[in-house]
């Protein structure tokens, strides 16, 4: 399974989301990981239905428990880990490994992080 972690600013559009994903040049993802606060983002519901996938909802302790690559010192201090979209990509899974890092929107409102590992 692969899945695609996002975080995301207040302010991001679909058009920041799209562009982050793209960034990563992965064509095919299974599901979209999210901060649980994060999923019922009428923006990330519109990019989602148009990719026609289920976005996944991560809880805080899930997040913070995932090893980033990425480190952000503001993100570890407002969410308790290195890379939003890094740490939902990973907790979204069993056994996953990070296979593209996160990779930041040219607008710089939204992340994105690709990981593969089994459903949980």
């Amino acid at each position: 399974m692969i899945v695609a972690g996002f975080g995301f600013r207040a302010s991001a559009t679909r058009d920041s989301l799209h562009d982050a994903f793209t960034l990563t040049a992965v064509a095919k993802v299974d599901a979209i990981a999210t901060p649980a606060d994060k999923a019922q983002s009428k923006t990330l519901q519109a990019f989602a239905k148009k990719l026609d996938l289920p976005i996944l909802e991560i809880d805080a302790s899930a997040m913070q428990s995932m090893a980033t690559r990425t480190q952000s010192s503001k993100v570890h201090e407002k969410r308790g880990t290195g890379s939003v979209a890094e740490a939902c990509a990973l907790a979204a899974l069993a056994n996953a490994t990070l296979a593209i890092p996160r990779v930041i929107s040219t607008d710089r409102l939204a992340t994105c992080a690709i990981a593969k590992g089994a459903p949980l």
